[in-house]
């Protein structure tokens, strides 16, 4: 059983050279990639690996998360440090279409398919003051301010962090 416990660090390296490497579409075919380079693994684990790994599914496969310079298999992530997680946020600026808001608190970010998840799982790590909480489903993430104030706040925070310019005017 020891053998098998240092799989998944492995096993999760290399899937993040495989889809750096090439498109990868289904995680049935990262499976038989891996097994090509003699790295056991189910689609089960490849889909933890995945969830662990912060890879996203977006139209044309599985996209590499933007912080895959920190080690996989364990240890503190430099996403606890605030500058870090806003570059970070900037990368994923490329995923996000659109911001709106919806009543007093509420803003809704529109991504491209499959990006939702990863860009909200940022926005939680940003620990800014203005977010209570976000929801995310495939393409569009709803994000609660307490009150119209914070929502202006954190609208012009995520415009500036994301590198998205203002509403036009209709």
């Amino acid at each position: 059983m020891p053998a098998r416990a240092n799989l998944g660090p492995k096993r999760q390296q290399a899937i993040l050279e495989i889809i750096r490497a090439r498109p990868v579409a289904r995680q049935a075919e990262l499976v038989e990639l891996l097994r090509e380079r003699g790295i056991e693994a189910t689609q089960s684990s490849v889909s933890r690996d995945l969830k662990t790994l912060g890879v996203t599914k977006l139209d044309d496969g599985y996209a590499q998360p933007p912080d895959t310079a920190a080690p996989v298999g364990g240890g503190a992530t430099p996403l606890a440090e605030t500058e870090t997680v806003d570059h970070e946020l900037n990368l994923l600026g490329e995923f996000v279409r659109r911001i709106d808001t919806a009543g007093s608190n509420l803003t809704v970010v529109k991504t491209a398919v499959g990006a939702a998840q990863r860009v909200a799982v940022y926005l939680d790590r940003t620990g800014w003051p203005e977010i209570v909480g976000t929801l995310s489903g495939d393409d569009s993430i709803f994000v609660a301010t307490r009150n119209a104030a914070e929502q202006r706040r954190l609208v012009a925070k995520l415009r500036t962090q994301l590198d998205i310019g203002p509403v036009p005017a209709p």
